[in-house]
C-alpha cells in the first residue's frame, strides 16, 4: 500500500535521525584517513607504529634485493676473469685495493697472506701450514661478509613474527570502544559501535600489511642469500686447491 509505505520511509528516516544524534550529529567517515583521525589515541599509535615498521621494510627489501643482483653480476664478471687463465697476481694488484663485492674481498684476503708468506720466507721456504692459515683466513672473510650483507634482516623476521599480534592490539582495543560507546549511549544499534569495529579492522589490516611483506621477503632473502654463501664457499675450497697445488710445486 502507499501509506505503508510512507510509513515505513518516515520510520526508517527517523531511526538514521537518532542514530546520528547518537553519534553526536556527525556522520563517520570511513576512509582510511577517516578512520585514522576518528581512532582512540592507543589505536592511532598502533597504527603509526605498524606504518613506520611496514615502510622500513620496505626500504630494506628494496636495498637487499638491489645489493643481491649487484653482487651476483660481480661474481659472475670476477668468475670469468679468475678462469681466464691470466696470472693470479695481477687480478690481484687490479682488485686488491677496492675489493668491492665479497668474491674479490674473498681472493683479496687469500692472496695477501700468500704474498706475506712469500715476501718474508721466499717461495722456496713456505710452510704447509700455509694452506691453513689461507683456509682459516677465507673462512674468517665469508663469515665477515655475510654478516654484512644479512644486516637488517632480523628486523623483517621480527616485524613478520610481531605485527599481526600489535594488530590484534590494536583490534581489541577498537571492540573495547565500541562497547563502551553501547554502554554510555544504551543503544546497540550499528550506527554506534561500527566506528569502532572499523577501527578495530583497521588496525589488523594494517599488522598483515606490515608482517606478509615481511615473511615473504625474510625467506626469499635469506634463500638468495644462502645460495650465495654456497658459492663463496665453493670458491673458497677451488682457490684453495689452487693454493695448496701452488704450495706443493714450490717445496723442494
Amino acid at each position: 500500500m502507499p501509506g505503508d509505505v510512507a510509513v515505513s520511509a518516515g520510520v526508517n528516516a527517523v531511526s538514521k535521525a537518532v542514530d546520528m544524534v547518537d553519534l553526536g550529529g556527525n556522520i563517520p567517515d570511513f576512509s582510511l584517513w577517516g578512520m585514522f583521525s576518528q581512532a582512540d589515541w592507543i589505536v592511532q599509535l598502533v597504527m603509526l607504529v605498524l606504518l613506520g615498521a611496514s615502510l622500513w621494510c620496505w626500504a630494506i627489501i628494496f636495498d637487499k634485493s638491489k645489493r643481491i643482483r649487484q653482487i651476483t653480476a660481480q661474481a659472475d664478471k670476477f668468475d670469468t676473469e679468475f678462469w681466464s687463465g691470466n696470472s693470479l697476481e695481477e687480478l690481484y694488484e687490479r682488485v686488491r685495493k677496492n675489493p668491492d663485492h665479497p668474491m674479490a674481498s674473498l681472493f683479496v684476503a687469500a692472496m695477501r697472506e700468500w704474498q706475506r708468506s712469500v715476501s718474508s720466507r721466499g717461495a722456496s721456504q713456505l710452510s704447509t701450514g700455509l694452506q691453513d692459515r689461507i683456509y682459516r683466513v677465507m673462512r674468517v672473510t665469508v663469515s665477515r661478509e655475510m654478516e654484512r650483507l644479512e644486516n637488517y634482516l632480523s628486523f623483517l623476521a621480527t616485524v613478520g613474527s610481531t605485527a599481526p599480534f600489535v594488530g590484534l592490539f590494536g583490534t581489541v582495543w577498537g571492540i573495547m570502544n565500541s562497547f563502551q560507546n553501547i554502554a554510555m549511549s544504551h543503544n546497540s544499534s550499528l550506527a554506534v559501535v561500527a566506528p569502532g569495529i572499523a577501527e578495530a579492522l583497521f588496525a589488523t589490516a594494517m599488522g598483515l600489511v606490515a608482517a606478509v611483506p615481511a615473511v615473504v621477503a625474510y625467506n626469499k632473502i635469506s634463500n638468495d642469500l644462502g645460495r650465495y654463501a654456497n658459492r663463496l664457499e665453493g670458491f673458497a675450497d677451488e682457490f684453495g686447491t689452487i693454493l695448496s697445488r701452488q704450495l706443493d710445486e714450490e717445496q723442494p
